[in-house]
């Protein structure tokens, strides 16, 4: 028997699998994000954490398994029809469009011009956008890029962000910006789901933590509990905090 969805969650993902061929990728992935919550999915290489977004979101076939967004049943919703429920994805490499301007970038796929205060708020988050307006999205830094993907998610002005690999190959000095920026973002009412790993970034930002292993969840806890108990990241993710 399915148990009812719980009205302060605001994506529910139930016994998700999928399958690359005959190997069986995902096997039973169940995790939660509250309204409003930061929720991070960490784990090794390989795992399937990006498979699990990928999936959920309808972009690569699932085997089995049910999606819910704020309480309704998604499951057989195309990928186009999610933005407009108040999903945002921003998917690891970015997926900015190297040849269109950062207004084109930030613009594309509004059914009506943007909306000069949202573009005033995506501005004040990254100002470093702002002044490159003009600038084709393929000359910007990676960080400038990550900024411009999560900029143009902002202007649907989401309820729930998912985000994968925000801080991958970026600067150190610009990863505490994005970093204070999602963080920012929650705080504003969006709720975050978060694969990342930079394992302190992550549970920086993030209340709440499951970490995979082989497909499934393994580990399923608040952060900050997380952080007391370092035999569980080493076990999980073969690394200390401390070298993180």
């Amino acid at each position: 028997m399915v148990e009812p969805i719980s009205s302060h969650s605001i994506l529910r993902i139930e016994d998700l699998h999928a399958h690359y061929g005959k190997i069986h990728v995902l096997q039973g992935v169940n995790l939660e994000i509250p309204a409003g919550g930061a929720v991070a999915l960490l784990g090794r290489n390989g795992v399937g954490k990006s498979t699990t977004l990928r999936s959920a979101l309808h972009l690569m076939p699932r085997s089995r398994g049910r999606i819910y967004f704020n309480g309704e049943d998604i499951t057989a919703l195309k990928p186009e029809r999610l933005a407009g429920l108040g999903i945002g994805y921003v998917p690891q490499g970015r997926g900015i469009f190297p040849l269109l301007s950062v207004m084109d970038n930030l613009t594309l796929g509004l059914r009506s011009k943007p909306d000069p205060n949202i573009l005033d708020e995506v501005f004040t988050r990254f100002p470093r956008l702002k002044e490159r307006l003009s600038q084709k999205g393929g000359t910007l830094s990676g960080g400038e890029q990550q900024m411009l993907a999560i900029g143009r998610c902002l202007m649907m002005s989401p309820r729930l962000l998912i985000l994968d690999e925000p801080t991958e190959g970026i600067m150190p000095i610009l990863v505490a910006d994005i970093r204070r920026t999602i963080q920012s973002i929650n705080q504003s009412g969006v709720s975050v789901l978060l694969v990342e790993q930079n394992v302190k970034t992550a549970l920086k930002i993030c209340h709440q933590t499951y970490i995979m292993e082989k497909g499934s969840i393994a580990f399923e806890g608040a952060s900050a509990d997380l952080r007391k108990q370092p035999e569980t990241i080493h076990r999980y993710l073969g690394l200390s905090l401390d070298a993180a």
